[in-house]
């Protein structure tokens, strides 16, 4: 396996590593200098950090692929896992038995380490009443597309982590876990722990980072604003307390002894390069993949990513009940992107749902969530494999890497 262990140039290694390379033999990847090795470069602040990480979990590169559910199933994860990163699966819009599939799926397409995530929100009770107001408020929409609003079924959405989840994870015994919204109970977490997966958790602020330390977590995820998809938030509601990547992360290394990898707005090799700088130990990267072949991202999301308009984004609860960072489209400037009036999460989704596919079938995002992060310049209609290892081009420490597929 290659790792991390120092920041020397190509030019120089050498001199400061005399026989750690066969004469004429290519270095692809990083350094590898075995168990217990020496670093004696000048800069190991990027070094320490990333070997721990690479070490910890068993990967080659410190770039975590983040879970992106609805726009991406296993093949994904396999690229990403394959090419020496972390591929994640995302199953918190999967049954059991489509979790199954996909994890078998996993299994046949690669002996590297994967991560399954999982959401752990409280399911909240239907509100009848708050569901026909939030209905009322779409009204309009619903006589523009010739949809009868009694005629929707209630929807559930995205499931919690459960006993059943746990069950079905353990013939997997999945090396990685990761969890948004917080952690799952106690009696649950001890559950998985009996494969010993590393545990990893988002937190968007330092009083959750340092809960997720206390509750069980071995490595911090620090979700900063920048992020496409659903904040991580659990501590609070208020997102005046969620603040950007840059910011967060050094603050975050700055209080808990765990693995902090930082997540949002990373889309290149220089941003991976800065959040190791700062001390993150790996990176997390969702929007970037959106382009992928091997994601499953709808015509009408990648259209929306290749527009100047995928600049312009925001927190919106319209379409989940939670904030999530999403591409501005119609119903976000006709609504306004955060409204009291929507579900709690889950349940806002099903009002508009209908809505949502008769405009999409006309081949517009009007009414879709079009997650995405604040950072989209990276995404490019490129195989997975290689932009995983585009993303450490250049950065200190990994050098040679191969940017082609193969």
């Amino acid at each position: 396996m290659w790792f991390l262990v120092d920041s020397c140039s190509a030019s120089d290694h050498t001199l400061k590593h005399p026989g750690r390379h066969a004469p004429g033999k290519r270095r692809v990847g990083v350094c590898f200098v075995g168990e217990g090795a020496v670093n004696d470069c000048e800069d190991t602040r990027v070094s320490i950090a990333a070997t721990a990480l690479q070490r910890q979990i068993g990967i080659d590169l410190p770039i975590i692929q983040s879970p992106m559910a609805g726009v991406q199933g296993s093949a994904l994860a396999i690229a990403v896992s394959n090419a020496g990163g972390l591929g994640s699966l995302p199953c918190a819009m999967l049954g059991i038995d489509a979790m199954r599939e996909e994890l078998e799926a996993i299994r046949a397409g690669t002996a590297r380490p994967f991560n399954v995530n999982f959401f752990c929100h409280a399911q909240p009770a239907f509100d009848a009443v708050r569901e026909s107001a939030w209905r009322r408020s779409l009204s309009d929409y619903y006589r523009e597309f010739g949809i009868d609003p009694n005629e929707i079924p209630q929807g559930q959405g995205r499931r919690p982590f459960d006993a059943a989840a746990a069950d079905a994870l353990a013939e997997f015994a999945p090396p990685v876990l990761s969890f948004h919204f917080g952690l799952p109970s106690a009696e649950l977490l001890a559950r998985v722990r009996a494969w010993q997966p590393t545990v990893m958790a988002s937190a968007t602020t330092v009083d959750e980072a340092r809960w997720l330390q206390d509750h069980g977590a071995d490595v911090i995820i620090a979700q900063g604003a920048e992020a496409g998809g659903h904040r991580g938030m659990f501590l609070s509601n208020d997102v005046s307390t969620q603040i950007g990547t840059f910011a967060l992360v050094p603050q975050i290394v700055g209080v808990v002894k765990l693995p902090v990898v930082a997540a949002g707005g990373i889309a290149d090799a220089r941003g991976v390069a800065a959040a190791l700088a700062l001390g993150a130990a790996g990176v997390q990267v969702g929007t970037a993949y959106l382009l992928c072949p091997e994601a499953t991202t709808s015509a009408v999301h990648r259209a929306a990513l290749q527009r100047e308009s995928a600049r312009n984004t925001a927190l919106t609860n319209l379409f989940t009940g939670r904030p999530a960072r999403g591409i501005v489209n119609r119903l976000m400037r006709e609504r306004g992107p955060m409204s009291v009036a929507a579900p709690e999460f889950p349940l806002a989704g099903a009002a508009l749902a209908p809505i949502r596919a008769k405009a999409e079938a006309a081949g517009n995002g009007d009414f879709s969530a079009l997650w995405c992060g604040a950072n989209a310049s990276g995404c490019a209609e490129i195989p997975a494999a290689q932009l995983t290892r585009a993303l450490l081009a250049h950065v200190p420490g990994y050098v040679d890497l191969p940017t082609e597929a193969g």
